[in-house]
């Protein structure tokens, strides 16, 4: 969803569609973060690691912006990384990590979640809805929040001076470990909090079903949260993060972050790109099934009610 240069956040209809650091205001040119060398690795297919790597390359060619991409893939033990440090306005994406910090809440207080909780997760997840976002939000705490930053091991991931959720910095390699709390056993999260939270990610309405999901095939469950937002500075921030489960349970994670796109459509285009490529590689011989789309931006609201910040 999207944030103005004040930190107000807006909302898109429902309807409608809705990365060593380096200062934000010297971006790295994509071009230059694809021809890192080893991309990827793999200690159970490296002709895989080699083909993503080439594969990954041949989709950020061309490409404006700066553009991070990180994976992991359980049945080969294969991880890429692009610039997987780099710093970004989280814009929605963060709605995840607000969920699993409302999710942990609940268990150290051992209650299940209220039902307020849930529908305001249900809202905030499968429409990116903000102000259901702001309330959880600001019912955590700036405290609470970063507790869970540190307990979840999200090391580079920075919460707003002024409060704001959508001016939360991230990285790729953090984001990838959000997905990581979701799919693998840990002990920030129970079994239960977490198939809640796939449960969540994967009943994202259609028209936010954009981005990492892009070319996933038939078989393939697709768990995904979108982030966009413009500012003066750096233009669109364009954010897909996914966790993909196969009929064998050997899940896939993905995240692509950018920024300095021209419009929405741009930054989608680049991230389905990626993901095409990866879904590819990592499934031979399948059909994708999820075919991706450009999303159309509906009105957008301005009256400054979700601001998006830590109640005082």
């Amino acid at each position: 969803m999207l944030l103005s240069p004040f930190g107000m956040a807006r909302r898109i209809a429902p309807a409608a569609l809705a990365l060593a650091l380096l200062p934000l205001a010297a971006p790295a040119p994509a071009a230059h973060a694809a021809t890192a060398p080893k991309l990827c690795t793999s200690t159970g297919d490296p002709k895989l690691a080699a083909k993503l790597s080439q594969d990954i390359r041949t989709a950020l060619s061309g490409r404006a912006g700066r553009v991070s991409v990180t994976l992991w893939d359980r049945r080969t033990d294969t991880s890429c990384a692009v610039g997987s440090t780099w710093h970004y306005d989280s814009a929605s994406v963060v709605k995840v990590t607000v969920m699993m910090a409302v999710l942990r809440r609940a268990q150290e207080l051992k209650r299940n979640l209220t039902a307020r909780e849930d529908a305001l997760i249900t809202a905030m997840i499968t429409k990116s809805d903000n102000d259901a976002t702001t309330q959880l939000w600001q019912s955590l705490g700036r405290a609470r929040v970063q507790r869970f930053l540190t307990l979840a091991g999200l090391t580079h991931t920075t919460l707003n001076a002024g409060g704001a959720w959508g001016l939360t910095q991230i990285t790729a390699q953090d984001e990838l470990r959000v997905l990581a709390l979701l799919d693998g056993v840990n002990t920030v999260l129970t079994p239960s909090s977490r198939a809640y939270g796939l449960r969540k990610m994967a009943a994202v309405v259609a028209s936010q079903r954009w981005g990492t999901p892009a070319g996933a095939p038939t078989g393939v469950g697709v768990h995904v949260k979108n982030g966009w937002l413009p500012r003066a500075t750096h233009g669109w921030r364009v954010h897909s993060i996914g966790d993909f489960t196969r009929t064998n349970g050997m899940n896939y994670r993905m995240v692509v972050l950018t920024q300095d796109n021209q419009t929405m459509a741009y930054g989608v285009t680049t991230i389905e790109r990626i993901a095409r490529a990866i879904h590819r590689d990592l499934n031979p011989g399948t059909k994708a099934a999820v075919v991706g789309r450009v999303p159309m931006l509906g009105p957008q609201r301005s009256d400054g009610s979700d601001h998006g910040t830590f109640r005082r």
